[in-house]
């Protein structure tokens, strides 16, 4: 690739640290042989360990900065800082494989990028933290990337809303079970896969109140269409999303002039 700046061709090789200087607009990132230096210590000040639920959370955004500050690779930087941030989240449990901070960062990018190179200034005054950095401009980066993971967990809810789900795939199931494309029992397995996440297929029976035979071809059809799945044969059984049912289950996912 080129840089931007300095017009110099250098060559990238994923997930390797770059090896020259860049410039990032007026930013000035950490020289290349520092880089292992700074890695290790943003791990130090991130690692969940040491911190509370609460500072974790702030931690991804804080985090989202510093790394891009950083900017260890040549280029991708933007890229794996959201996937990392996404990451994160999910590892603290109030991520989610359904939405994502980076839609709302692409909706906003303007302010997102300026408050990124306001969070790359030396601190104004003594009242501006203890750091190199600018305090007050991290905390304000900071609020602007978790108000907008709040925005996009409320632009999911608006799509799929949660409430009304159950009662969405009760009505399918009814339907499915006249038409005689779904065995009786479907909906009680459905609904706890959809309540506990999962559940183990030997509870089948006392879920659908059917002996084990009967309960077992209950299970084996509803893998079988796709709204059950499972890792293997013994592994418990999840909720599955079949498009035929999802645009049951989530009308407002499929808008109605949608060519």
């Amino acid at each position: 690739m080129e840089d931007l700046d300095s017009k110099r061709r250098v060559h990238v090789e994923p997930g390797v640290l770059r090896d020259g200087e860049v410039v990032v607009g007026r930013h000035l990132p950490p020289a290349a042989y520092a880089l292992p230096r700074f890695l290790a210590r943003f791990e130090e000040v991130y690692a969940p360990e040491h911190l509370s639920k609460i500072r974790q959370i702030v931690a991804v955004a804080a985090a989202h900065h510093r790394f891009h500050w950083i900017h260890p690779f040549y280029g991708g930087n933007g890229r794996v800082a959201r996937l990392m941030s996404h990451a994160m989240l999910k590892r603290l449990g109030v991520g989610s494989s359904l939405w994502s901070v980076a839609r709302g960062l692409a909706r906003n990018v303007d302010r997102y990028k300026a408050l990124l190179m306001a969070a790359d200034e030396t601190r104004h005054n003594d009242l501006d933290g203890r750091g190199n950095l600018s305090d007050a401009a991290l905390t304000q980066f900071c609020q602007f990337f978790l108000a907008t993971c709040v925005d996009q967990i409320e632009f999911m809810r608006s799509i799929l809303e949660p409430s009304e789900l159950l009662r969405r795939m009760e009505i399918y199931v009814e339907e499915e079970v006249r038409g005689g494309r779904l065995p009786k029992g479907s909906f009680q397995l459905l609904r706890e896969a959809l309540l506990a996440g999962e559940f183990e297929r030997g509870q089948a029976p006392a879920l659908t109140a059917y002996k084990e035979r009967m309960a077992r071809s209950v299970l084996s059809q509803l893998l079988d269409h796709g709204l059950l799945v499972s890792t293997g044969p013994r592994a418990p059984v999840r909720l599955g999303f079949p498009i035929h049912a999802v645009e049951r289950w989530f009308p407002a996912l499929y808008p109605a002039n949608l060519n």
